[in-house]
């Protein structure tokens, strides 16, 4: 019983350790990279307009479509990691 417990608290604190490395992205990303940062990355061009744009408009999005399938696939490890896949 007492095994079961700590498995079940090592694989949340594995969960919300991933969750918030996702979301610390997300924000970098989004926030940081489209609004912080614009200024310093104004400078650097890509795809016809300047970095911070880009960002702001396609990177973010880009970004988390890329963190949706990151998450599925280290979930989907840990889920075998600790015997708890379907």
């Amino acid at each position: 019983m007492d095994d079961n417990k700590s498995n079940a608290e090592a694989y949340w604190a594995a969960n919300l350790r991933l969750i918030a490395g996702c979301l610390i992205v997300w924000a970098l990303v989004s926030y940081g990279g489209a609004i912080l940062f614009r200024p310093l990355l104004s400078g650097i061009a890509i795809g016809g307009t300047d970095l911070g744009f880009w960002f702001a408009q396609q990177g973010s999005i880009l970004t988390f479509i890329g963190i949706i399938f990151f998450y599925a696939w280290k979930m989907n490890r840990l889920d075998k990691q600790f015997g708890l896949e379907e």
